[in-house]
């Protein structure tokens, strides 16, 4: 395990030499990006810019939280609307490794345009070790590309700074209790957003769909570990599926989609565990998602699968 005060004395360091000017800052609200963008803060002042980009495929309610969590931070932040570029860009892709470039470069275009605006070519990301080394980095195969990093597209003429290239999770969120980031062990969210759970096609109904569900389970999953019914997992969310199912509402048929529960258990997210979870939880989960999307879902699954032979995330 690292010295946070040591890292961060080092880090702040090496960023003053890396970004001679002005710089901006990928700020996506997790854990990573804000780590990164408040020792960008404490090396560079005001010649930083945190931009939050709000693509529409955000759980329900993510930029009102996003913001008092930088503000709670004590970061300074704009918040960019672009969800209009991002569905553009799905519109059509169904494949996780094109959905994921797709985003990554989408990202990238937005931020070359405000960067320019700001008179610089440094970008300052929150990319850590699992996500080069997931993306087929250290002579490994690639198992999925992380946006971040296989995203980016050759032609970008930004220059990318990475603070904690190096680090798996459980070393960023002991410098981020460091700096004194609130929820430092809140569960991650994955920077493509909703793209990597809505699985097929990605349009703003089925994401709108993904969101009521994530919120159901995360509310479940949050009211059982304040009961003390479970421990706290490492992620909880709900999966939209691309397969329909055939359904019963009042004396009539429907023909709605299906969602897949996962809650798993981590240390550094290169491994995980599938959560054995009371039937009384998954029945709460079930019984909300069906009635608050009623006719629209009429399934609700648990994913059992440990991360080997899984990921995490579905796509």
């Amino acid at each position: 395990m690292i010295d946070p005060e040591k890292f961060v004395g080092e880090a702040v360091g090496r960023l003053r030499e890396e970004v001679p000017g002005r710089a901006i800052i990928a700020a996506s609200g997790g854990i990573d990006s804000t780590t990164a963008a408040l020792l960008a803060e404490r090396a560079l002042g005001d010649r930083v810019r945190a931009l939050f980009v709000d693509h529409g495929l955000l759980r329900a309610g993510e930029v009102g939280r996003v913001s008092e969590f930088f503000r709670a931070s004590g970061l300074r932040f704009e918040v960019l609307h672009v969800a209009d570029r991002f569905f553009a860009s799905l519109s059509g892709v169904t494949d996780p490794e094109e959905k994921r470039r797709r985003v990554g470069e989408a990202f990238i275009r937005v931020f070359e345009a405000e960067a320019d605006r700001f008179g610089t070519d440094r970008l300052i990301q929150g990319t850590i070790a699992p996500d080069w080394i997931e993306s087929g980095g250290a002579l490994r195969d690639t198992i999925k590309t992380h946006h971040n990093v296989g995203g980016v597209p050759a032609d970008s003429k930004l220059r990318l700074v990475e603070p904690l290239r190096d680090l798996y999770k459980d070393e960023v969120r002991a410098v981020a209790r460091h700096l004194g980031i609130p929820e430092a062990d809140r569960q991650p969210f994955p920077g493509p957003g909703l793209a990597v759970r809505v699985v097929g096609a990605v349009t703003p109904e089925r994401v709108r769909r993904a969101q009521v569900a994530n919120a159901v389970v995360e509310e479940e999953v949050e009211r059982a570990v304040a009961a003390g019914t479970i421990g706290r997992p490492w992620q909880y969310f709900a999966v939209l599926l691309p397969v329909r199912s055939v359904g019963v509402l009042g004396d009539n048929r429907v023909h709605g989609e299906a969602v897949s529960v996962r809650i798993v258990e981590s240390v550094d997210a290169m491994t995980a565990t599938a959560m054995e979870v009371p039937r009384s939880l998954l029945a709460r989960i079930s019984e909300r998602v069906t009635r608050e999307l009623s006719g629209e879902v009429v399934r609700v699954l648990y994913d059992v699968t440990d991360k080997p032979p899984a990921t995490i995330e579905w796509e």
